[in-house]
């Protein structure tokens, strides 16, 4: 049977009898999907009030099916912004939790769970419980990255930040290779609060890892443009494009044209938040060009101790595997999460498309294992083909996250389709 949502306004009735609870549905993989034999999920975006808010300290309480959407036009016109955002803005608060989102400023602000002060939560025996890091402390951890296996968030208290302006102040570099788009990385994240790359996942040689470097920081009133910029309408993709159209020649050329677009070498811009923060969100059912078999995100995290030559190692395994990616993405990452199961470490990120074919499961299980070799891990809000033997290789916190999810759960009621195929949950 297909799974479904069931919507309320009012969580706290809903998730009385749920097995897991769903935001916006925009992970990549089966994390927000419900087990085989239990088709009905929680669907929280009714759920979306702002319940208080202090201007003074940037203290925010609200509904965890608040989405980042709603926050960001709320608040931007007021100075204010999340602390730490992701790729998207379609997804919930409660899901930036659960995920413990991070974005292009986690060299210097960590995970979206540094900066939630507390939860309000249904627990798998129906009780309702407040918890932080000094309440239910052991709770609190696991639920951030937890993937909505610990409890029903039902309300989430965070610290946004004051902004000088609405504008982002971005300089774009583009850089000929992978050791030396590293080496630019790392040298700009001590000037820039924000830092993403994209690079060319095929090239070969010598020209391996060529991409464009994006760094930026909130504009000053003096540098911005006058009043807050507009919600942009967007194109969308309007029908599900043929399978063939995304492979190894189109990707090539994609890739080749946007690196040679880039002119001159390094361009200074102020732009619209929604052009750096969330770029994917300028298409509607931009997954439609994948084809009917669609496509897996597959992102991993290269931490410092693997050694500098680490991403290129990745990137000869992506090609000599025939890993086709327009979007292949990486991020300086800084210290690891409060949260028990949170994704980063120091070290870099690689984010990248898939699409899905009959090989794609042994690629997925060929970066897992090299994953494994650096001492990395892979990020659960987009995984969909991870083995569980892999998982338990890559994540030496899981036997305390599991000690704490059982000792507030001991009958495994809540459970994801993901849960069952890495944790060997019922169905």
């Amino acid at each position: 049977m297909a799974g479904r949502e069931v919507r309320s306004e009012d969580l706290e009735a809903l998730t009385r009898d749920a097995v897991l609870c769903r935001g916006l549905g925009r992970s990549y993989g089966d994390s927000s999907l419900p087990p085989p034999g239990h088709p009905v999920v929680a669907a929280t975006p009714l759920a979306d009030r702002i319940l208080s808010f202090d201007a003074a300290t940037g203290l925010l309480r609200a509904e965890a099916g608040l989405s980042l959407r709603a926050l960001n036009r709320c608040f931007l016109p007021r100075g204010f912004y999340a602390p730490v955002t992701p790729g998207t803005q379609m997804i919930t608060l409660g899901g930036m939790v659960a995920a413990d989102v991070h974005g292009k400023n986690h060299h210097r602000d960590g995970c979206f769970g540094a900066h939630v002060t507390r939860l309000r939560m249904r627990v798998a025996d129906g009780r309702i419980v407040e918890c932080s890091l000094a309440q239910e402390g052991d709770l609190f951890r696991a639920t951030i990255g937890g993937m909505g296996l610990t409890g029903h968030i039902l309300e989430v208290e965070c610290r946004l930040v004051r902004v000088p302006s609405p504008w982002v102040l971005t300089e774009s570099e583009r850089i000929h290779d992978i050791d030396r788009f590293i080496e630019g990385l790392k040298e700009a994240g001590p000037r820039w609060p924000h830092t993403v790359g994209w690079i060319d996942c095929l090239s070969r040689g010598s020209l391996m890892g060529r991409g464009i470097l994006m760094k930026g920081r909130w504009a000053e009133p003096n540098e911005a443009p006058r009043g807050v910029p507009v919600p942009r309408r967007r194109p969308s993709i309007p029908f599900v494009l043929p399978g063939w159209l995304v492979n190894r020649w189109t990707v090539r050329a994609f890739n080749a044209v946007y690196y040679r677009s880039h002119l001159p070498r390094v361009r200074h811009a102020v732009v619209h938040p929604d052009s750096f923060f969330y770029p994917l969100d300028a298409i509607g059912h931009w997954n439609r060009m994948y084809g009917p078999r669609g496509f897996t995100q597959y992102q991993c995290v290269l931490p410092e101790s693997a050694g500098r030559g680490a991403a290129r190692r990745f990137l000869e395994l992506l090609t000599r595997r025939g890993g086709a990616s327009m979007l292949c993405v990486i991020k300086d990452c800084g210290a690891e999460g409060i949260g028990l199961l949170s994704f980063p470490k120091p070290g870099i990120s690689i984010a990248l498309d898939i699409p899905i074919h009959d090989e794609t499961q042994a690629l997925v299980d060929a970066l897992n294992e090299l994953v494994i070799a650096e001492g990395g891990r892979v990020y659960l809000a987009k995984d969909q083909l991870t083995r569980p033997e892999h998982f338990g290789a890559m994540e030496p916190r899981l036997a305390a996250w599991t000690c704490i999810r059982r000792k507030w759960d001991p009958e495994g009621r809540l459970r994801s389709a993901q849960s069952v195929r890495l944790l060997g949950d019922r169905g």
